[in-house]
């Protein structure tokens, strides 16, 4: 895993992207300088998700970035992604790290001290820790583990920490002094008029790693 890991860790879920294809959006956060990618999208196809990944893949790395498959390790191998992003309710991340091979990053999803404790042990390479904040990006969201919550969290591991959970400009650098070392934005940054930008105002918020 590449160290530091980037202090804004973006989301792309076509279903909050405003109609814009996930390359587009891939594009436009690059451009603005991030350089961390995640896509998400639970309602494609495993062939569409396979299309979507591979044409993201190819755009991040030419824009040397890290591009990160939500849930399916077997698309990220596929597509030439750099790593996925695994929750609690899919592969466990060593048998994700077999299908996916040496060198690729594995991420996991925790939502309360004692799984972050357990992700500890694992051979994570980052653990995303939340919400902090109430969010509507998901349908059935987990209890919300406010900043005290992220503390206690980053008192439990050394592993690099991904906050997640209604992150916004005004709050995020409260969730970097409370311990984070990232944050995933999902629609603080796609419901945005103009994405680049926005992803611009995100990075000054934040500080550049």
């Amino acid at each position: 895993m590449v160290s530091p890991i980037p202090r804004l860790y973006a989301i792309i879920d076509p279903a909050q992207a405003g109609g814009g294809a996930a390359l587009q959006v891939a594009e436009s956060l690059l451009s603005a300088g991030v350089r961390l990618i995640q896509l998400r999208d639970k309602q494609a196809s495993t062939r569409d998700l396979f299309e979507q990944a591979r044409s993201v893949a190819a755009c991040v790395r030419r824009g040397k970035g890290i591009f990160i498959v939500n849930d399916r390790a077997d698309v990220a191998r596929a597509a030439g992604a750099d790593g996925v992003h695994v929750g609690q309710e899919d592969l466990p991340v060593e048998l994700a790290r077999q299908i996916l091979g040496e060198g690729k990053w594995v991420g996991y999803s925790t939502h309360v001290v004692a799984q972050v404790m357990e992700a500890d042990k694992s051979s994570a390479d980052y653990i995303a820790f939340g919400p902090i904040f109430p969010t509507a990006s998901k349908a059935r969201p987990d209890p919300v583990v406010g900043l005290e919550g992220l503390r206690e969290a980053r008192r439990a591991t050394r592993k690099p920490l991904v906050a997640i959970g209604g992150i916004t400009l005004q709050n995020a650098r409260q969730v970097i002094e409370a311990g984070a070392d990232s944050v995933a934005v999902i629609r603080g940054l796609l419901e945005a008029p103009d994405l680049a930008e926005r992803a611009q105002e995100f990075l000054k918020v934040l500080g550049s790693v």
